[in-house]
């Protein structure tokens, strides 16, 4: 793939196409191999016994009760029926040296103390380091209770304060979030136990029907999320998207496809009713028909804070939300499997992870403004409005916890599988930043991951807090609150971490056997008229 990527969506998509490693090729395929009493002509390539490494998949069920919350936005509401269930899943690469973990949930986030813990646990039972283990949520709209605030949180505030906090927040079930640190510890020693000799490919897919940015550009000099349909105010999308799929698989020895991992960068807002997985389920069935039920797929949110599956720009109504889970789904799925079918298989090495950890302060709002918000929220949702008390009560969530917190550690990762490279953030990361980060990063296959090993909500770019900004993803709430150049700092760590590795090569199909002088003699035949 061309690593000179415009930032624009209409130039990525030029510079993708036609670059990318699952264009077909005439007469290749990943199942065309030299006789194997031939030497590959590839002096690249690796010899016979090196064509294995050693990987490993697994995955562990942790749908959440009938009746728990259902964490999606800054009030209270449960569960009540269910659709699908919800799944952490893990991959383990080993390449004889090193191990690493990538591991995703059907969750909204993943809080840093559980990843902290996990690890612990995991490099103590199965020897896995715990730098080399990235955990990512799915940002799943429809799955369990993991957050947003944690028992103690708000323990050294006021009375009013609390109750805002454990009262009329979301709020993280203890028992449930037991439930999960016990099934991430599991779900990556079991795929570790799991390890057998493999063959893996890696490359990119377009998918650009099903991912639209949400955030306007407006007549009146603002930045507006979601301002509707048909709103003739509308002047161009304030930010671009990522259409590109990034798939690694992985073969063992009897050529069965055993597990892989997808990232794309999509909300996961189609919510097709009840507990769910959302769009990712059908993603996940739509591999499973064409490489084996069997197959594991780990899901990795790319850079999609102002991405959803929303086109604010069609003149055609919504689908329902089991019709847009499933259209996103398939169609995600449906492009990793052209990946799949169409990778050349081999050894990705070397096998390293590199982490990054940082503290960044928050923003401090206003004393004058805070005094305001306190006086909202003791009047009713229904007297003042549920918009303006719900922000309200952010406002007051954040003051309070910039009196405990005022600097949030964050940790950015980068993990490489050979030619490829996952780069970590735990925010809910504009789409810009990941773009940046693949066009600075060394490797071509660079993958970014939000919302992973901690979370530290909406990240936008500086340009959203200009001027001509504004927006959802703008506003200072208890959960997204950071620096306005967190977002930049993050990326260059990532860059930064992505350039002390050196990409190891890529799989090469085997040639095939020198022509032996003689076409196929069923067909070496002149036109038989009668």
């Amino acid at each position: 793939m061309s690593k000179n990527r415009d930032i624009s969506r209409r130039s990525f998509l030029k510079n993708s196409a036609g670059a990318t490693a699952v264009t077909m090729i005439p007469g290749i395929f990943p199942f065309s191999m030299a006789a194997k009493n031939e030497k590959p002509e590839n002096p690249a390539a690796p010899s016979e016994e090196q064509k294995f490494m050693r990987t490993g998949f697994a995955e562990i069920d942790i749908t959440p009760e009938i009746g728990m919350e259902q964490v999606s936005n800054y009030g209270k509401q449960f569960h009540k029926s269910f659709h699908d269930p919800c799944k952490v899943r893990a991959a383990v690469f080993d390449d004889g040296k090193n191990r690493a973990a990538v591991v995703g949930i059907d969750a909204l986030v993943v809080p840093r103390f559980l990843v902290l813990k996990v690890r612990n646990q995991v490099e103590a039972r199965c020897g896995i380091p715990g730098d080399a283990i990235l955990i990512g949520a799915s940002h799943s709209h429809s799955s369990g209770p993991i957050g947003l605030i944690y028992e103690g949180d708000y323990d050294h505030a006021d009375k009013l304060v609390q109750t805002l906090a454990y009262e009329k927040s979301s709020g993280g079930n203890p028992k449930y979030l037991a439930m999960v640190e016990k099934s991430l510890v599991d779900v990556i020693c079991r795929a570790d136990d799991s390890r057998e000799e493999s063959r893996l490919g890696v490359g990119t897919g377009i998918e650009d029907e099903v991912a639209f940015n949400r955030r306007f550009r407006m007549k009146n000099g603002m930045t507006i999320t979601h301002p509707g349909q048909g709103n003739p105010d509308i002047i161009e999308p304030a930010g671009p998207t990522d259409p590109e799929i990034g798939v690694i698989g992985s073969w063992n020895k009897d050529g069965k496809c055993i597990g892989c991992i997808v990232n794309f960068a999509c909300h996961a807002t189609a919510s097709p009713g009840g507990i769910s997985a959302n769009w990712i389920y059908y993603m996940e069935q739509t591999i499973r028909g064409a490489m084996g039920q069997d197959c594991i797929v780990v899901f990795t949110a790319g850079a999609n804070g102002d991405v959803t599956q929303v086109d604010n720009l069609s003149p055609y109504k919504n689908p329902a939300g089991e019709d847009w889970s499933r259209f996103v789904g398939a169609q995600v799925g449906a492009e990793a499997v052209k990946v799949l079918l169409s990778v050349p298989r081999g050894i990705m090495a070397p096998v390293e992870s590199k982490i990054k950890v940082m503290n960044i302060p928050r923003r401090k709002p206003d004393p004058e403004r805070v005094k305001k918000c306190y006086e909202i929220v003791k009047k009713s949702p229904e007297e003042v409005g549920s918009t303006e008390w719900t922000f309200a009560k952010e406002l007051v969530l954040l003051d309070a916890l910039i009196k405990k917190e005022p600097v949030v550690e964050l940790e950015v990762q980068a993990v490489q599988i050979g030619p490829a490279v996952f780069v970590s953030n735990p925010a809910e990361y504009f789409c810009q930043f990941g773009l940046n980060i693949k066009q600075g990063s060394p490797f071509n296959y660079t993958f970014p991951v939000e919302l992973a090993n901690g979370c530290v909500g909406y990240v936008p770019t500086q340009e959203a807090f200009g001027p001509g900004g504004g927006g959802y993803e703008t506003r200072l709430t208890s959960y997204s609150n950071l620096e306005i150049d967190a977002g930049d700092k993050m990326a260059d760590a990532g860059i930064e971490l992505t350039k002390q590795m050196n990409p190891g090569p890529e799989p090469q199909f085997e040639k095939a056997p020198s022509f032996s002088g003689k076409p196929w003699e069923y067909g070496n035949v002149k036109p038989e008229l009668k």
